[in-house]
């Protein structure tokens, strides 16, 4: 009786260990996962049939539930599983939802055209940050059918499978200060003129060059870029680990720059309330220092200012103001430390604790870094004051004194990386790739700058990079691109000049098929990289989609150049798309250069005739060429169409550029 009742015993115990094992086994099994492209609130792509993608335990039955209509899919070796929906009709809202071990419903579903937004700072710049009538066009923004997802900076060495997101927004005024100006601006019209949703990916990142969004396989095209290319596919170690190398030492870098900085060496300390900053000389602000007194400067710079506070605004909280600036920036007030940020292009806004502010006179300073290029506090000048509440109490848009502090060929080396977000293929591997193949309508493309100084490989790097992304998308999708805005100082004389070439390498890309360009040197700022001016962007932008990607029979674009014939000492420029017809803006043509065999460009006369343009000068006699708006800022440039469309800039030569051999 004992053994019997201890073998029922055992058998209960084995049957037990086989159902914990059971559950542990069933237990162990992946959660279907989506990638975040597919969440509430997305949009799908009409007219289309719709691959729909996301990760599971290899073997596992995986349900779609769509419109009362059942899709399975088993994931392959990889985890990965892929079904595909039928197209359907712009609409909704629906749901869908995705069953394997656990259940997932995505609410929300609308069917619409999407965009994918990419480029650099242009394209990134957020509504909130000082575009032009902000407060009130973000206050505007409730439209619904709008909505955005936007991509997470990242960089990879390889093609990333998914990326990191806050999921698709709702376009409202709570969410759209956050959004691309652009990309909102273009999204808003396409919506308005079409009555459909639109979806829009942003996937961006300020001053990054076209190599970084382009995939190995097509830089092998390359040589320049093949030992890197290379090296990044043969790494055993994650990107992410040797930047937090470098930025180790980068903090160690800074540190000693700090300790040869005259500023900090002084005593007391230039942010010190009692120091006194005799004989500093005053620079107006904002401004770039090297539009100034300082125009071959790279390096530190400390500026003061003392302001003064009036009796009712005593003791209570402010909100500084200092526009943009270039690179990084330490603020104080009153000798206390405010705020710092690293980035050429953000605003600064720092908040000045109640304790700190006092009647009468108050000292607000800033240490500058500029490591390149352009350095100084940039931007408007209502982007410069102290905020009480919601009202300006002190303008801060006047004579600043300063100081150099530290010339930066006197800085120790600063430690290079071998890899960042400016490499090539980092972004396409951890940015776009992980898009693909996401049904898109087309893209619009915002960048260049950074390219300016390789403006003759751009003309063939750019379309690469478009041929890239079709291939990938496997789809040849409508390719949309703004072309350089006009910026920095207006040059008396003609000269040569690295962004007129890249503007004409920008062109140039227009020989590709289901291409349009959104022309800007009539809206950009001498000062400011990121013209304010989005609203003109997103609509030249949208009446390229509106001819490129919907067919509309409607004037996209300024008049282009397409041939010359010399006429004795003239030449004679013949223009596509004319619309109604030339036009000049304000008082007579401007901007336009001729050369005779000697190439040295003048300034010339010229006249619009029928839908043509006459150029000639009393200084060339035999003229072999002519250039139109060829300059960094061609602010004077005034020909149009009658449909107020800038013409395009361009030269009737070939003659070697300044970037012909750098690469």
């Amino acid at each position: 009786m004992v053994k019997s009742l201890v073998k029922i015993l055992v058998k209960i115990l084995k049957s037990g260990l086989v159902i914990i094992l059971i559950l542990f086994a069933f237990s162990a099994l992946a959660d279907v996962r989506l990638p975040k492209l597919v969440g509430d609130h997305m949009v799908l792509q009409r007219d289309t049939k719709l691959p729909v993608w996301g990760w599971a335990d290899t073997g596992e039955k995986v349900t779609i539930t769509f419109q009362g209509k059942k899709y399975t899919a088993t994931p392959d070796a990889n985890g990965k599983w892929m079904i595909s929906l039928p197209a359907m009709k712009a609409g909704g809202p629906y749901e869908m939802t995705v069953a394997g071990k656990n259940t997932i419903t995505i609410k929300d579903i609308l069917f619409g055209d999407v965009w994918l937004a990419s480029g650099q700072s242009n394209m990134e710049w957020n509504l909130s940050w000082t575009v032009n009538n902000f407060e009130q066009e973000i206050a505007n923004a409730n439209y619904p059918q709008i909505r955005v997802l936007d991509v997470k900076n990242n960089i990879a060495f390889t093609p990333q499978t998914d990326f990191e997101s806050d999921g698709w927004k709702v376009c409202s005024s709570e969410n759209a200060g956050k959004f691309s100006a652009v990309g909102y601006f273009f999204s808003r019209e396409l919506h308005q003129k079409y009555k459909v949703p639109i979806g829009l990916i942003t996937s961006e990142w300020g001053g990054t060059p076209s190599e970084s969004w382009t995939s190995t396989q097509a830089l092998k095209a390359f040589p320049e870029y093949g030992k890197v290319v290379d090296d990044m596919t043969t790494r055993g170690t994650a990107i992410q680990d040797e930047m937090k190398t470098y930025e180790t030492k980068l903090k160690e870098w800074q540190n000693s720059v700090s300790g040869a900085d005259r500023g900090y060496a002084a005593s007391p300390k230039w942010n010190a309330t009692e120091f006194t900053p005799t004989n500093w000389p005053a620079m107006k602000l904002p401004g770039l220092w090297e539009s100034g007194s300082l125009p071959d400067y790279d390096g530190i710079v400390w500026f003061r200012k003392e302001v003064m506070i009036p009796e009712t605004e005593a003791g209570k909280e402010l909100t500084l103001h200092l526009a943009s600036i270039d690179d990084v920036d330490s603020t104080w007030f009153n000798g206390v430390f405010v705020g710092t940020t690293n980035a050429y292009n953000i605003a600064r806004k720092y908040t000045v604790p109640a304790t700190l502010v006092k009647a009468g006179k108050n000292v607000i300073t800033v240490r500058v870094i500029d490591t390149g290029g352009g350095g100084g506090i940039y931007g408007e000048e209502k982007d410069m004051q102290l905020i009480s509440g919601e009202k300006q109490i002190v303008s801060l848009a006047d004579q600043w004194q300063y100081q150099t502090a530290l010339d930066i060929s006197q800085m120790p080396a600063k430690p290079k990386v071998l890899y960042n977000q400016n490499s090539p293929a980092v972004l396409y591997n951890a940015m776009i790739a992980p898009l693909v193949p996401y049904a898109i309508k087309g893209a619009i493309w915002y960048q260049g700058e950074s390219n300016a100084g390789r403006a003759y490989q751009y003309r063939t790097l750019f379309p690469a990079m478009i041929k890239d992304w079709r291939a990938q998308w496997k789809q040849d999708f409508p390719f949309l691109f703004v072309q350089l805005a006009n910026f920095m100082k207006v040059e008396q004389q003609p000269v040569e000049s690295d962004w007129a070439e890249l503007r004409e390498a920008q062109s140039m890309t227009l020989s590709l098929p289901k291409t349009g360009m959104a022309v800007i040197i009539d809206i950009g700022d001498a000062n400011d990289i990121h013209p304010r001016n989005k609203q003109d962007v997103g609509h030249r932008l949208a009446l390229s989609a509106q001819k490129v990607a919907y067919q509309d029979n409607v004037v996209f674009s300024g008049p282009t150049y397409t041939s010359m014939k010399t006429d004795g000492n003239k030449i004679v420029l013949t223009f596509n798309n004319i619309g109604g017809g030339l036009v000049v803006k304000g008082g007579v043509l401007k901007e336009f250069a001729i050369a005779g065999p000697d190439k040295q460009f003048v300034w010339a006369d010229a006249r619009i005739e029928g839908n043509t343009v006459v150029v000639s000068s009393s200084q060339v006699t035999n003229p072999v060429g002519v250039r139109y708006a060829w300059s960094n800022n061609p602010s004077k440039a005034n020909l149009f169409n009658k449909e107020g469309l800038p013409a395009s800039p361009f030269r009737t030569d070939d003659w070697p550029g300044l970037t012909i051999s750098k690469k």
